[in-house]
């Protein structure tokens, strides 16, 4: 009888989906190998084939989403459309990509509330630094085109990137928050009121 064949990728992928689980669940600090082989079924010498460490897998199972956090960013900053609705596909993206990915907001939400931000996996600084320099790229733009009041800059970035921060932590907190549904009512106080008075009022 012929041995079954093991596709590494989707074995890696299992691992990894198992991580994920139990790192959300028991917290990334008393998760063990062990935890992570007994969750993907397999031995624990399986998952060193694959994985050296905790933190590599914790490192790999971001890879994907900091990518896709990358292609946002991207997106926001060489895409055709006018930049207030940059912002606003922004926005929706940013909510969009945690909300299918609630296990991985989890884990921040438990390195950070543990006071370990050595242990993220996410250059979370970095990562909100380069969301308020493309909002506030953003904005800029919207000024000189006349969408958007002038003078608008890093500080109403910050705003705008807490607004989303503050909407993920209560749904991380309270499940029952539906958080995609919040990116129309965050753009509406957050945008709004950055519009060009005339724009603001059209058609009233």
């Amino acid at each position: 009888m012929t041995p079954k064949r093991i596709d590494r990728q989707a074995r890696r992928e299992e691992i990894l989906d198992a991580a994920v689980r139990v790192f959300a669940r028991k917290g990334f600090t008393a998760s063990r190998i062990d935890d992570v082989a007994n969750e993907a079924g397999i031995g624990k010498g399986s998952v060193y084939l694959y994985f050296d460490s905790r933190d590599a897998l914790l490192n790999a199972a971001f890879e994907a989403f900091a990518a896709r956090s990358q292609h946002v960013l991207d997106q926001a900053r060489r895409g055709g459309d006018p930049p207030l609705e940059r912002i606003s596909a922004l926005v929706h993206a940013v909510l969009r990509a945690l909300s299918e990915e609630p296990d991985l907001a989890r884990i921040l939400l438990d390195l950070w509330s543990a006071g370990r931000e050595g242990d993220l996996p996410l250059d979370m600084a970095g990562l909100y630094a380069q969301y308020r320099t493309v909002l506030t790229e953003l904005l800029a733009q919207a000024g000189a085109e006349g969408s958007a009041r002038p003078g608008l800059g890093e500080r109403h970035a910050t705003v705008i990137v807490g607004a989303i921060e503050g909407c993920l932590l209560q749904w991380l907190l309270d499940p029952r928050l539906p958080v995609e549904e919040m990116a129309d009512p965050i753009l509406d106080v957050c945008l709004n009121g950055l519009r060009c008075r005339d724009e603001s009022q059209a058609g009233r």
